[in-house]
């Protein structure tokens, strides 16, 4: 089951505690932003994204990273 949210990640503080979450999960995780589409366990990746609402599709479930995406949600 693929799961997708919309947020924000406006300083590299807060790419690096969502890349941190990434990186804990054993599924695979993209963040989109219009075509493109990064990992989001790849800090760069994200981080050229910073500042734009982005996309981002998890392929599994994991409460922890669902709870990051929540406080990054876009309203």
């Amino acid at each position: 089951m693929v799961k997708q949210a919309v947020i924000r990640l406006n300083n590299p503080e807060a790419v690096q505690e969502f890349v941190k979450a990434a990186e804990k999960c054993s599924f695979d995780i993209d963040v989109k932003y219009n075509r493109i589409i990064v990992d989001a366990k790849s800090f760069l990746g994200v981080m050229g994204l910073c500042s734009n609402p982005v996309s981002v599709c998890s392929h599994g479930e994991d409460s922890a990273f669902e709870r990051l995406l929540e406080k990054f949600a876009i309203c």
